[in-house]
């Protein structure tokens, strides 16, 4: 087959194979002048074209360069929208560029795997809402423009700020703040309706959150080794935010949702990233929350069962020190949220504790570890209670 002028081969990385490339700029040299060179999205390597074709084009780019110098002033319309438009697409080439070494580059900073795609998802969304993100006043005004919570815009916020101190390009940032908000619980019917009514994955995922209260990246690193069907156990080996390991007793309805699944891979939830289960996961309960009238179910996400777990086993023990294992949360203070949530919705007024009058540090230590907790001085000694 012959190959059309001006039209370089499809190129493939030397290192991987891949032809999933990336335009990155060209090399200048003084033998054969301007050389196309390439960024392999998938193992990030940077390489030179190897095919002699891109010469006709770079002759065919001066040429075009040489008409314009000459002839500046009799452009015509749609000569300089061709203009703009080249210029538009090298930029985005450039910032594409970036993106995917940006990406490399959180994978050898050990970022993990759910920040780096949570990020490449933010940015990507900035880029697709018109915002050249070399250009941070561009950035500052879609951001301004997008409609979303203050939350919501505050991570984007701190997603490009991560990526412009990788290209050392400073900014400053606007005053977008993160509220913190009590979270969304929803009954546990609601909870079991949508499980009942999504996909055979989806089911098993959102029954695995609800039973150990596990972050959706932990939950999707979970591999088939991790899952004991006949203790009824699951052991989560690659905690996210530095939590410990933890080993959960769940229920054999869930043993069984998992061992419906296909093992295709060593995962027990695939390859699937968190986008890819969010993105199905909305489809799913807008289907149900229709279906059912109960636009309630629009609200549950990954992280609601999450917190959902957190306020019933506080319910369940009263030990906040229980709970913060549970969740793996690195400061009892990530904690103490479920204590004004579950007093919220069980309304418990009446309520009953053991307490203990300690006079050393010992007394207190041995205390405070079985779940009691300071609640004042008197007459020389430290007061601790402990719900009944």
């Amino acid at each position: 087959m012959t190959e059309k002028p001006g039209i370089a081969e499809p190129c493939k990385c030397p290192q991987c194979g891949s032809g999933w490339n990336y335009k990155d700029g060209l090399r200048y040299t003084t033998s054969e002048g301007s050389v196309q060179r390439f960024l392999c999205r998938n193992c990030g390597f940077r390489f030179s074209d190897p095919n002699k074709s891109y010469m006709t084009y770079q002759a065919k780019e001066d040429r075009q360069i040489c008409v314009i110098l000459q002839d500046a002033k009799n452009l015509t319309t749609a000569t300089e929208t061709k203009i703009v438009a080249g210029e538009k697409g090298k930029t985005e080439q450039d910032v594409n560029g970036k993106l995917v070494e940006f990406g490399f580059h959180m994978q050898k900073e050990n970022f993990a795997k759910t920040t780096i795609e949570t990020f490449s998802f933010l940015l990507r969304k900035l880029q697709g809402s018109g915002a050249n993100l070399l250009d941070p006043e561009s950035v500052k005004d879609v951001l301004s423009k997008l409609e979303m919570s203050n939350n919501s815009k505050a991570t984007i916020k701190g997603a490009y700020s991560c990526f412009l101190k990788y290209v050392g390009i400073s900014w400053k940032p606007p005053k977008i703040h993160f509220q913190a908000k009590i979270p969304f619980i929803p009954a546990e019917q609601e909870i079991d309706a949508l499980i009942a009514g999504s996909g055979r994955t989806t089911s098993a995922l959102l029954q695995t959150l609800k039973e150990t209260g596990m972050r959706i990246g932990e939950a999707l690193r979970l591999k088939w080794t991790d899952i004991n069907a006949e203790s009824a156990t699951i052991i989560l080996n690659e905690p996210e935010k530095g939590s410990n390991p933890r080993i959960f007793r769940v229920s054999s309805k869930l043993i069984g949702m998992l061992q419906a699944l296909p093992k295709k891979t060593d995962k027990a939830f695939g390859t699937s990233t968190v986008q890819n289960r969010l993105s199905m996961l909305q489809q799913q309960r807008k289907r149900l929350a229709l279906k059912l009238g109960n636009p309630r179910l629009n609200r549950i996400t990954f992280h609601t069962l999450r917190h959902w777990k957190g306020t019933m086993e506080y319910h369940k023990t009263h030990d906040i020190w229980h709970v913060k294992q549970l969740l793996g949360h690195k400061s009892v203070t990530s904690t103490e949220i479920y204590i004004n949530v579950e007093q919220a919705i069980f309304n418990e007024d009446n309520q009953q504790f053991h307490v203990k009058a300690v006079s050393s540090v010992a007394e207190a230590s041995k205390l405070l570890e079985v779940g009691f907790e300071y609640v004042m001085d008197m007459d020389g000694k430290k007061l601790l209670r402990k719900r009944k």
